[in-house]
């Protein structure tokens, strides 16, 4: 097997032992390297791969890294949860030692994988999941990997493949993926993030752009034409752009038809948007995304019959949990899941998505972006801001004259009863924090099983 790299060579550092860690650590034994492992955390999740992996020959750290063995390594993986600026990186990098992510450690070993890329601010788990969905119903044996969950290194290690694989990419994994040569793009939309990790909005951007560095005349791009950020980053890079927009403009996939009710692609009418089982205009553009690449990846889905199917996939299709996600409507209230916003921008689009009188969950950790963005959205569709969290100061601050807002000290549970409190018949409560959960919760996921929970009484 020819690859970039030379597993033989030296040891290997893992970085992280979350799946991803774990997956490459695996992989990398598969091919013969010498593999030290390590983890910041000591926790039971970590602690159960730890046997596994020594199993398998690797040599296993928790609750630290060496950082002199780091320096020597001969390459680094890193899972896609460490951030840039940890120790174990910035110890690889001042020593010259290469560091990559999980995801090109498996594009090395699988140079012949036929994948569609994805990546944005926001919306890109949902076109993933949607991408994979959509060549499933066309009957293309097709799955999801990379940041939506599915490390793409255990997709390597298993015996087949699927034809194709839609492939999220965090900027974080694009800024260590040295290879990355999709053979369909997309970028969904491109908004301030992560700037708790960033230096600034420009040195993200310029991770996103990252999709674009193999470029050539013959590469194929999906596009929101919507987004005058990502116009003009994709106004110079090479190949053929198709464009989709949920606003009306007339593209190669666009919101059209009488009263702006129809998704059309090509030309041809897809379905109605009532159809569409999803909450939000910024939906909309993600399917138009999706069936953009499945037709891109292969023009012969354009015949009548796969559109029909491809119409039918967009109608079975089920949100990824935490995605404005309705969980439960009782008493005449619905709740409303978007763990997931934990951004600003992506807050901004399910405030805007309501269509009831809403009390709004808003907090967490801060990620460095002022909540005054939000605040036409809160003026339009939210009664009441409920504030939680290290970042409550700030929202209350933020907003402070210009919405309703309550800062409420104390638990997530606090917050709950709070909003069970409050609730009226006829209201939505909606969880859309714009922060990330690591002040109360490990992961976005658990903050929101914490909210589904709550909202049904059962925490």
């Amino acid at each position: 097997m020819t690859t970039p790299y030379d597993w033989s060579r030296g040891e290997i550092a893992v970085v992280g032992l979350g799946r991803s860690g774990t997956s490459a650590t695996m992989l990398l034994r598969r091919l013969g390297a010498k593999v030290y492992a390590s983890d910041a955390g000591n926790g039971a999740a970590v602690s159960a791969q730890r046997e596994t992996l020594q199993s398998l020959g690797a040599e296993v750290e928790l609750g630290g890294h060496d950082l002199a063995r780091i320096a020597r390594a001969s390459l680094v993986v890193v899972s896609p949860g460490v951030p840039p600026g940890a120790p174990p990186l910035v110890s690889a990098r001042a020593a010259g030692v290469v560091v990559i992510s999980e995801v090109e450690l498996a594009l090395a070993v699988l140079p012949g994988l036929r994948y569609i890329a994805v990546t944005g601010t926001n919306g890109k788990t949902t076109v993933t999941a949607l991408i994979a969905h959509l060549l499933r119903s066309v009957g293309v044996e097709a799955e999801s990997a990379g940041n939506i969950g599915t490390p793409l290194s255990e997709l390597a290690l298993r015996r087949t493949l699927p034809a194709w694989v839609a492939l999220e990419l965090s900027s974080f994994q694009l800024h260590d993926t040295p290879s990355i040569a999709p053979r369909v793009g997309v970028l969904t939309n491109l908004a301030p993030d992560h700037l708790d990790r960033y230096e600034s909005v420009d040195a993200y951007y310029a991770d996103k752009a990252l999709l674009f560095r193999h470029a050539t005349d013959a590469s194929q791009w999906i596009v929101n034409a919507d987004d005058a950020a990502v116009m003009a980053m994709v106004r110079d890079v090479p190949g053929t752009t198709f464009r989709f927009s949920a606003s009306g403009r007339l593209c190669d996939a666009f919101l059209g038809g009488k009263g702006k009710r129809h998704l059309i692609v090509h030309d041809e009418m897809l379905m109605t948007r009532e159809e569409l089982p999803l909450l939000g205009a910024h939906n909309v553009g993600n399917a138009l995304a999706s069936v953009l690449a499945v037709l891109t990846a292969d023009p012969a889905h354009e015949s009548l019959d796969d559109l029909a199917r491809l119409a039918a996939g967009l109608r079975s299709f089920r949100a990824p949990a935490h995605r404005l996600e309705p969980v439960v409507e009782q008493h005449g209230v619905l709740w409303i899941d978007d763990s997931k916003a934990t951004n600003v921008a992506s807050a901004k689009v399910a405030i805007e998505s309501m269509t009831r009188p809403t009390i709004l969950l808003l907090g967490g950790r801060h990620k460095g972006e002022p909540y005054t963005a939000l605040l036409d959205g809160i003026a339009a569709h939210c009664r009441i801001v409920l504030a939680f969290g290290e970042a409550a100061p700030i929202i209350e601050s933020d907003l402070a004259g210009r919405a309703a807002v309550q800062r409420i000290e104390g638990t997530f549970a606090d917050v709950m009863r709070r909003a069970h409190e409050l609730a009226r018949p006829g209201d939505a409560v909606l969880l859309a924090p714009a922060c990330s959960s690591y002040d109360m919760f490990a992961n976005y996921e658990e903050r929101g099983r914490a909210f589904a929970a709550a909202a049904k009484g059962d925490g």
